[in-house]
């Protein structure tokens, strides 16, 4: 499911910024790009993503600005610096290249630019960590609106295969009439009327017809879109259950459009078919 949430917090000293970002995944799949001067946080940031992201592929973005910008700021060991370039004036003089650029090579000598990354305190470890609540907590709010618009499609599509089954219970009323009309007419025609033996004819009709009969799958349809709508209004995450249901529910149309041998049944069951598919799109993004 997809999600987003951003949240900024402040003290005197420092302002951290803290932006979520989710897409589907069928699992949770972190990623945490956070300051080096917090970088002992990260632990600390995803046990809690575990415990309030269910899942997704989820990237987090956090930025620190500081109040008194020279507090961050890098230094020059100077000492350092001087002895370095001493020491390549005396060489370039010994190989007498006077052309090369001493400063610049001086300068990015190990450890003469030093970054004053220090260790954060207490008091900020707090404020990053209420930006960091605060954000999921939006997060979690744009998913649940999300999760509101997804609901609603789910039901009104369960509720149109319902509605299909109906219209399925009302074709049906002439469909066994008419399959036992056409094998009797095709009877006559191919051995001959005087020649059927009419009790061994009936038995096999009896036979036959009973492999044709829906009763069972329309009644355990029916009973899958119920089940399907009373988890769908369950207050936990129930996205895999609802995908098992929905495999159940395909096996039923499929064997009602395989056993119904009536076009308008099958035209049926087609649309059917087209609201279970995107029932099943739709669940992608259901926790």
């Amino acid at each position: 499911m997809t999600g987003y949430g951003v949240d900024t917090q402040e003290n005197e000293k420092v302002k951290y910024t803290v932006e979520i970002k989710s897409l589907n995944s069928k699992f949770l799949e972190l990623n945490i790009r956070l300051p080096k001067a917090v970088s002992d946080k990260e632990l600390t940031l995803r046990s809690e993503c575990n415990k309030l992201i269910e899942r997704g592929k989820v990237n987090i973005q956090i930025s620190s600005e500081y109040m008194d910008q020279t507090a961050k700021a890098s230094s020059i060991n100077g000492e350092l610096f001087k002895k370095y370039y001493t020491q390549l004036q005396e060489i370039a003089h010994q190989v007498g290249d006077t052309q090369a650029s001493l400063f610049d090579l001086a300068l990015n000598m190990p450890e003469v630019v030093a970054n004053n990354e220090e260790e954060v305190d207490e008091e900020e470890g707090k404020v990053l960590l209420a930006a960091f609540y605060q954000a999921v907590e939006k997060f979690n709010t744009f998913r649940i609106d999300e999760g509101k618009v997804l609901k609603a499609d789910l039901e009104n599509r369960v509720k149109l295969i319902l509605s299909y089954l109906t219209e399925v219970e009302a074709t049906e009323g002439d469909r066994i009439p008419l399959i036992r009309e056409r094998i009797a007419q095709y009877m006559d025609v191919a051995v001959g009327k005087e020649n059927i033996d009419k009790n061994r004819f009936e038995q096999e009709l009896i036979f036959y017809i009973d492999k044709l009969d829906i009763t069972e799958e329309k009644v355990r349809l029916r009973s899958h879109c119920d089940y399907f709508l009373k988890a769908l209004n369950a207050v936990d995450s129930n996205g895999k259950k609802l995908g098992f249901i929905s495999q159940e529910m395909g096996r039923e149309i499929n064997t009602l459009g395989s056993k119904a041998n009536d076009a308008g049944i099958q035209q049926i069951v087609v649309r059917m078919k087209e609201e279970l598919e995107k029932i099943k799109e739709q669940l992608l993004n259901v926790l």
